[in-house]
């Protein structure tokens, strides 16, 4: 069976961000919408040679009509993710002449696989969720999508908490490392997202706290759809499907959801993230143009 024809330049929505900002859900909710597919964390796509880690048949059957439409072998492994995708890549000097290298041939790939996502699922509007900024950087580049990039935000103590959870309180040392390290990462990636974001059109970006989508998640939806020119409507939070996305976190192993935006379970606050983050916040007010819940008295700014 031939696969119907691309779109001429599929939509590409970009999640752009720290881990554990939320976007898995956001994206889930998107894709629930008509005319739009979550691919879920299409950098994985290379690393793990076009399979999804979590293997059923829908999934299986969609990512190989995918791979049966691009022409990137050459390209799998961890190479390119490490070299130009992940933001250690800006500060690892002995890896620029391999990230030279490997660059045309990245976007040639890259565009191929967006418009086989698009293709496979029949959509004109691709959500990928990948996270960093120096993939956006590379998609922004692409002549044949249409970039469309959401800066996702979210309280950094419950990043920071969430990389946590797994360690006992006994393990104060360990604790502390990971805290320091944790705060160093979002740095470097506020960082490089800052710069990208500031650097794609004004009528092609968006900032977004996780807090204010979970505040009023079929508003933001609707602003979000409006933003890119969607005629859909906000999908039923009751009954989200999950769908067929690469890659991403434990929500996308399930097939159905109930969306529920309750308020976030509480978190350990530190006096560390609390001094490093503090210039972000400041600097993420500056931000624009700014989705916010439409909700009155909703719209809020984490508490460091």
């Amino acid at each position: 069976m031939t696969p119907p024809a691309a779109p001429e330049r599929p939509k590409v929505l970009y999640v752009m961000g720290a881990g554990q900002s939320g976007s898995t859900i956001l994206g889930v909710t998107l894709g629930n919408c008509s005319d739009f597919v979550f691919a879920g964390e299409v950098e994985e796509w290379l690393v793990k040679s076009g399979k999804p880690p979590w293997i059923d048949r829908e999934r299986r059957e969609f990512w190989d009509a995918v791979a049966a439409q691009v022409h990137g072998s050459d390209l799998f492994g961890a190479e390119a993710n490490r070299c130009i995708e992940r933001s250690s890549a800006a500060l690892r000097v002995d890896r620029w002449r391999m990230r030279r290298r490997l660059l045309v041939r990245y976007r040639e790939v890259a565009e191929e696989l967006l418009r086989a996502i698009a293709t496979t699922a029949g959509a004109s509007h691709v959500i990928d969720t990948s996270h960093f900024p120096l993939r956006a950087n590379e998609l922004r580049k692409l002549r044949g999508c249409e970039l469309y990039l959401i800066y996702l935000v979210r309280d950094p103590h419950a990043i920071v908490d969430s990389n946590l959870r797994e360690l006992s309180v006994h393990e104060v040392a360990e604790r502390r490392v990971r805290t320091l390290r944790m705060n160093a990462n979002l740095w470097v990636t506020n960082l490089l997202a800052a710069f990208v974001f500031m650097r794609q059109p004004r009528a092609r970006r968006m900032f977004l706290r996780h807090e204010d989508f979970l505040a009023d998640p079929s508003g933001v939806v609707a602003q979000l759809l409006r933003w890119v020119g969607s005629p859909a409507s906000p999908p039923d939070l009751g009954a989200l499907t999950i769908g067929v996305p690469l890659a991403g976190n434990r929500l996308i192993r399930g097939s159905v959801i109930a969306f529920r935006a309750t308020p976030e379970a509480r978190i350990e606050r530190s006096r560390l993230t609390t001094v490093m983050q503090l210039p972000w916040l400041a600097a993420q007010r500056l931000f624009a143009p700014v989705l916010a819940s439409g909700r009155a008295g909703d719209a809020t700014v984490p508490r460091l």
